[in-house]
């Protein structure tokens, strides 16, 4: 049974001056999608009118109140945008909300049919469980793109688009300075579009919201346009209550949310609590719950696969993926062999999702050669009571990597194969020298098409290397808010730990390609607990052992640059460096004992290998040893030491300080 359509299809697109956002409802039970302009319940009243005019041309009886409430219960909200529908779900029927994008995708591709409604616990569960986090509709990204939603959000009821959209709710925002620009309008135009206001600023929807409120202000109620009826009133009369209100609405609304100014912050950013919030729902900055903050908006999630009974269903857009070009830009193929993967690790997969990181978290300046994809996972075994949450990382210099600097198959397989043994020495080094890595890390391989630079090996099949560890639910050192650091617990609990990092950091030399020292940039994770830091783990020791010569000393301006960065924010800066210096030096010390004291045991840690002339880590392991040796802890001490700014002293130094 085909889908019948009352109104256009596809739905028109938006022009200048006209609303970007189109509304629409769909019955899954009925078959039947309504597109004609208006809101929600017109749409409803339209289905109701056009069955009734069929049933009468048929000899029939037009619909009971019980089929039309029938109806009504078994729609779904949709809205059109752009040439994407967004499907409003109700979090207590998800079934038809699922029977709706099956119907949607016989008229439009997968990859334009999303979910809103991402801050309902109920929604987003039984969209995760089907392994389609990729199909709810993303937050914006960027200021731009902050924006561009703000814009977009624009929509009318019968007259002018004067309101500002909120699609979770249904609510329709007026603003102060929207209401001042009325005025401009014809009188009989005015009356018109202030009648409107009256009328649905007293209604509500089958959401039980508003369908107009008003915005920025709290002491200017919706209510008082009861008090006219602007359609009977003369010109002279609509002017002056426009006029009376628009007063009103101007005093009661604070000055910095007077002008619609996306350039304005507060204004900005009341606007997407707004278009975003859900006053029965807590606003959700994360899909997966308990991820840290510094991942807020940075994943793109991929069709992958689902579990049904035990069967891997892989997501049905890959059969799109050849004739859609949103549908082949979402397909990764490493999604799927991520998940074929888990579920032989596994063998009780209830679900899985995969992210893809946007871009690095790094606040590093620094481009590193190689292929440096990184994807996030959750995987929920059956077995288990909460999903398990990791960190895929695609090797950085793997066999697709060395083909493309024009290398023959088999150098670039050996050699693939020699970075990867690299890889997992160099972490091996690290963790002997006292760096707090994560306990484990998985090596996987997966089986992808060669399609770089390197035309004679175009179509080839290579192995791909993946390393997995365990996403730490903590925040990165350096994106710790500086209203923590007020806290002089929080603060002095950071300094040791920041402290007890350092000392393995300066040890193992670890630089960027620029000859930068890598520290609290991003990979060293905090772990709080009763909200007080507890642990530093360091999420990827990048660039581990580039400095294995020169003294410790060269690099003192660097190492206080964790206490320097943070010391305009501390109650006691000077507190905060000397914890940091003692935790640094306990640490160092004792790294540089444990050596001594098991010198052998530290020289030979590699002699396992096959000798290799063409690999120098253990070389440089040898080295890094014995500077560490004859390294003279005090001195090193003193000399980041004298590299820290007193900002009580020289408040020119501020500035440099904070950046």
């Amino acid at each position: 049974m085909s889908l019948e359509i009352i109104g256009e299809w596809p739905p028109p697109a938006s022009q200048p001056g006209k609303p970007t956002t189109r509304p629409g409802i769909i019955i899954p039970p009925l078959n039947v999608l309504v597109t004609v302009p208006g809101i929600h319940a017109w749409q409803r009243a339209a289905y109701e009118e056009h069955e009734n005019e069929k049933r009468a041309e048929a000899g029939r009886p037009p619909l009971t109140s019980e089929e039309m409430d029938y109806a009504c219960q078994n729609s779904v909200d949709l809205f059109f945008d752009n040439g994407m529908i967004l499907i409003r779900p109700d979090p207590g029927n998800m079934k038809l909300a699922f029977e709706a994008d099956e119907l949607l995708q016989t008229l439009a591709s997968k990859p334009n049919i999303r979910f809103l409604q991402a801050t309902n616990a109920k929604v987003r569960e039984a969209i995760k469980e089907r392994g389609e986090c990729w199909r709810i509709s993303p937050l914006p990204k960027s200021l731009d793109e902050i924006k561009q939603m703000i814009a977009n959000s624009r929509t009318s009821i019968r007259e002018k688009p004067i309101y500002y959209y909120n699609r979770l709710t249904g609510t329709r925002y007026l603003t102060c300075d929207v209401f001042q620009q009325l005025g401009k309008l014809p009188v009989e135009e005015l009356a018109a579009q202030l009648d409107e206001i009256r009328e649905y600023s007293q209604k509500r929807n089958r959401l039980q919201q508003p369908e107009v409120a008003l915005f920025g202000t709290d002491e200017f109620a919706a209510d008082v346009f009861t008090a006219y009826d602007f359609r009977e009133m003369s010109p002279t009369d609509v002017k002056m209550a426009y006029d009376d209100l628009k007063c009103q609405f101007t005093a009661a609304t604070p000055a910095d949310m007077r002008r619609d100014d996306p350039e304005n912050q507060q204004w900005r950013n009341a606007m997407m609590a707004a278009l975003l919030g859900d006053p029965s729902e807590k606003m959700a900055e994360e899909i997966l719950q308990g991820l840290s903050p510094e991942y807020f908006m940075q994943l793109e999630w991929l069709p992958g696969c689902r579990i049904e009974n035990g069967e891997i269903i892989c997501d049905s857009i890959f059969e799109e993926q050849e004739k859609c070009d949103s549908a082949a830009d979402l397909c990764d193929p490493c999604a799927k062999n991520f998940v074929f993967d888990f579920a032989l690790e596994y063998g009780d997969l209830e679900y899985v999702n995969i992210a893809r990181l946007s871009h690095s978290l790094s606040r590093r300046q620094t481009k590193f050669d190689g292929r440096r994809r990184v994807y996030l996972a959750e995987i929920k075994p059956v077995s288990r009571p909460e999903p398990v949450v990791c960190i895929l990382r695609m090797q950085k210099w793997d066999i697709a990597g060395h083909l493309d600097t024009g290398k023959d198959l088999l150098t670039s397989v050996l050699e693939a194969g020699k970075y990867t043994d690299y890889v997992l020495d160099r972490r091996l080094a690290c963790r002997q020298l006292g760096m707090n890595l994560d306990q484990r890390i998985k090596m996987h391989r997966l089986a992808e098409t060669y399609s770089g630079s390197n035309k004679r090996y175009e179509g080839q099949l290579i192995w791909s290397t993946y390393f997995e560890r365990e996403y730490f639910a903590g925040v990165a050192t350096d994106k710790i808010v500086p209203g923590k650091l007020e806290s002089e617990v929080y603060a002095l609990a950071l300094a040791r730990l920041l402290g007890e990092a350092a000392a393995p950091n300066i040890i193992i030399g670890r630089l960027d390609s620029n000859g930068q020292v890598l520290f609290d940039d991003g990979d060293e994770i905090v772990m709080e607990k009763a909200g007080v830091p507890v642990e530093i783990i360091v999420a990827d020791p990048t660039g581990a052992f580039a400095d294995y010569q020169n003294p410790f000393e060269k690099y003192a301006k660097e190492y206080a640059l964790p206490v320097n960065s943070r010391w305009l924010w501390l109650r006691d800066p000077r507190a905060f460096a000397d914890a940091y210096l003692e935790a640094f030096e306990t640490t160092f010390r004792r790294i540089q004992k444990e050596y001594q004291r098991r010198r052998k045991g530290f020289d030979t840690l590699f002699h396992h290998r096959p000798r290799d002339p063409s690999s120098n880590l253990e070389s440089r392991w040898i080295r890094v040893l014995e500077r560490l040796d004859r390294a003279d802890a005090g001195k090193l001490i003193a000399s980041i030491r004298a590299q820290m700014t007193d900002l009580q002293t020289q408040p020119a130094a501020k500035v440099a300080a904070v950046g």
